[in-house]
């Protein structure tokens, strides 16, 4: 009840208490910004210091693959404290693992490596120790890394499934010490990410596309034999004579590269040289043929580059080999010479980059400018990195350490340029795990992602030093902080709940 004896009125009352509550939220606010202004502004010095981002992206390994051994880091001592074991397509533990099978292209061989033992207890393993010994500058056969094997594998978190529905048996479970990798003595100067999750299930050509866009391509109207064919919980049916346990063979699948509503999310080719697919007979030689049905119709989503050219903000693409592959055709794919992988190259599937285009002339650049940009100090502010297929670590094709070794010698450029290191910070990472197996379960996420963990390192004098980060981070989290560093609106299929790198930083 209002006093009457106060000589206020009731407007008047009201007046006051509003000033009186103004005047309260002020100086908590002051309050709280003294407080919290420390913080505040050493992140903001800190992040605000750097120039240019540059983004190195190395091909198939999972976390423990590498890093499972590193200190301070989620790896394999915490994997076996409460290790679930890999269970056959009955969902019963193996007793012991398949045997690692040896044909890569034709699976219905069964035919055995006999580098690995027959038996091996249902557990990682090392790869580079007795009794397998191969080291980390030999290569492996390849592994199965597709869409919806990796949604299986990781089978809702229990990451229970990687050897009944890989290709590769027991070798999904293999591991190295990776303290002989030059990039692990990085990770121990700076920051390694060991919660860092691939964007999207499955392998690389998905996982390029959620690095520049996060989104999926679409491919509506493919043909039938391109198709997945899933059961009625989103699985892919098993053919008629797929071998009932995987101690038989492997898996065999009613896969494709195109989901049943239109998205590809495993590997067709750029509809734009370079290609695996040749020019038509008589057609534009800078196209790929427009009949043919593995090259996928142009796509027009917005990308990382186009943000980044509208916030007037300059970048590239640097791809390995990538002149060599536009002069010649017969580098593509070919484990015989640089190996160029043209699915690997992102932009080369949007029409905004397409062969004639300011964009492409100006944006799609060769691996060898990159290191001229790097010594000259004229890299862009934006600079994504991809090395040629010899030096890029997939297995099947190439090693772990020489592709290990010219990072670390990419970095080490960098650095010898003052101008350059004082303002740069440098995320490389891995664009998925290649099928090898993973015991940290990915994050919740959408219909594409995140697949599995994979090693996320950041080099910069603004890093943290000797640093473990734990944040849960996936690919779009490089998008998150580019955009953020330089004030630019994020893209949409960014996921909220992934971290933006900030983190990683002092």
């Amino acid at each position: 009840m209002r006093n009457c004896s106060s000589g206020f009125s009731e407007e008047k009352e009201r007046k006051m208490i509003r000033s009186n509550l103004l005047v309260q939220v002020f100086a908590a606010l002051l309050s709280a910004f003294a407080l919290c202004s420390p913080s505040v502004a050493a992140e903001s010095a800190s992040i605000g210091n750097i120039r240019h981002i540059v983004v190195i992206y190395a091909e198939n390994r999972s976390f423990d693959n590498l890093y499972g051994m590193f200190p301070g880091a989620n790896g394999i001592a915490s994997a076996l404290v409460n290790y679930i074991p890999q269970v056959d397509h009955d969902g019963s533990p193996f007793t012991v693992l398949p045997p690692v099978w040896a044909n890569e292209k034709d699976l219905k061989s069964r035919e055995t490596d006999p580098t690995y033992p027959a038996t091996l207890a249902n557990r990682p393993f090392r790869i580079d120790e007795s009794p397998v010994d191969t080291p980390l500058d030999v290569k492996t056969r390849d592994l199965v890394h597709r869409f919806y094997q990796n949604k299986e594998q990781i089978n809702g978190g229990r990451n229970d499934r990687f050897v009944a529905m890989s290709n590769a048996g027991a070798l999904v479970m293999g591991y190295y010490d990776g303290s002989r990798l030059p990039m692990w003595s990085l990770a121990r100067e700076f920051t390694l990410a060991d919660n860092f999750f691939m964007g999207a299930f499955g392998g690389s050509f998905l996982n390029h596309f959620w690095l520049v866009c996060a989104c999926t391509p679409e491919y509506r109207n493919a043909p039938g034999n391109m198709v997945t064919v899933e059961d009625g919980s989103g699985r892919l049916v098993h053919q008629k004579d797929s071998p009932r346990s995987a101690m038989e063979g492997p898996v065999l699948l009613k896969d494709g590269a195109v989901t049943p509503d239109g998205f590809a999310v495993n590997t067709v080719q750029p509809p734009y040289q370079p290609s695996a697919i040749a020019p038509a007979a008589g057609g534009d030689p800078a196209l790929a043929d427009p009949d043919n049905p593995h090259r996928l119709p142009p796509q027009r989503m917005k990308t990382i580059g186009d943000t980044l050219a509208d916030g007037g903000i300059s970048w590239a693409w640097y791809a390995g080999s990538w002149k060599r592959a536009l002069a010649d055709r017969s580098v593509i794919y070919n484990a015989n010479d640089v190996n160029f992988q043209a699915h690997h190259q992102p932009f080369n599937y949007f029409e905004r980059f397409a062969p004639g285009t300011v964009n492409r002339e100006r944006h799609l650049r060769d691996g060898e400018e990159f290191l001229a940009d790097i010594d000259g100090g004229t890299l862009p502010q934006v600079a994504f990195y991809k090395p040629t297929a010899k030096l890029n670590e997939h297995p099947g094709y190439t090693d772990v350490l020489s592709g290990d070794r010219h990072i670390a010698e990419v970095i080490a450029r960098i650095r010898n340029n003052p101008k350059l290191w004082d303002q740069v910070a440098i995320i490389v990472t891995y664009d998925e795990n290649g099928g090898f197996w993973d015991h940290v379960a990915p994050p919740p996420g959408d219909r594409w992602g995140p697949g599995s963990r994979v090693p996320t390192i950041i080099v910069s004098p603004f890093a943290r030093k000797g640093a473990v980060d734990h944040t849960a981070y996936d690919t779009t989290s490089i998008l998150k902080f580019i955009t953020r560093r330089f004030g630019l609106e994020p893209l949409p299929g960014v996921r909220a709940d992934a971290g933006d790198l900030t983190n990683a930083f002092e």
